[in-house]
């Protein structure tokens, strides 16, 4: 049966992340000859029954969103029902914003692109901006990323100018949530659910890099857990 993912968040075809999406798609259902398709959905589009249609959940690139708390429910719902979920660039940011309220217990943690002035920015600017930059990192060893990666490092693309930030990492640590992936200097660019079927978010934009040849492994891992398969 064909299994449908939700692509969360406001799609602009001249955006090249998004673009890239639809590509990485495509190559990494080519390769695993998967019956699966997806669909671009407006935050301020989301219905309750989101979940009754789509089978996973990509949070893409392209904050602020038009419905942070649209997106934030969405993230919410997907972790807590097991459902594969997805994370990257502004999606991995609020990946972070709703850990830090639903599970951490900081019910005004925020975003500084929505409100730079809240008392407890989970995410705020970084130093320097990532925007169009090509960074290594390594992963931890024994991680879900690193399992996925088959290696301890990469080199990956960024489109962002929001990160953790740093005055919330230690607060970040303090739950079930893994930081599994880090850039040269120990800042947070991955982290990951314990016990979840894939729930992972990555600060660079790994769909950037997927090639017909060679289709990018988060991908690809994001849309065997969805068909079942192993990651």
């Amino acid at each position: 049966m064909r299994k449908c993912v939700a692509l969360l968040g406001e799609y602009t075809p001249t955006y090249p992340p998004h673009a890239s999406t639809e590509a990485a798609i495509e190559h990494s259902r080519t390769f695993l000859q998967a019956d699966i398709s997806a669909d671009w959905i407006s935050t301020a589009a989301v219905e309750p029954n989101l979940f009754e249609q789509y089978a996973g959940l990509w949070v893409v690139p392209g904050s602020p969103y038009k419905n942070m708390e649209n997106t934030l429910w969405a993230i919410r719902y997907a972790r807590e029902h097991n459902i594969p979920c997805f994370g990257t660039c502004g999606g991995f940011q609020h990946i972070v914003l709703e850990y830090a309220r639903n599970v951490l217990g900081f019910k005004d943690a925020h975003h500084a692109e929505y409100n730079p002035y809240a008392s407890k920015l989970f995410i705020s600017p970084l130093a320097c901006s990532l925007a169009g930059r090509e960074m290594w990192l390594r992963f931890v060893s024994g991680s879900q990323v690193a399992a996925i990666y088959g290696s301890v490092s990469a080199t990956e693309h960024y489109f962002c100018n929001f990160g953790v930030s740093p005055d919330c990492i230690h607060e970040l640590k303090r739950g079930p949530l893994n930081i599994s992936g880090s850039d040269s200097e120990g800042e947070v660019r991955v982290i990951e659910y314990p016990g979840h079927a894939f729930f992972i978010g990555t600060l660079f934009v790994p769909q950037t890099r997927s090639t017909p040849e060679r289709p990018h492994p988060l991908v690809t891992a994001f849309f065997k857990a969805i068909v079942g398969g192993t990651v």
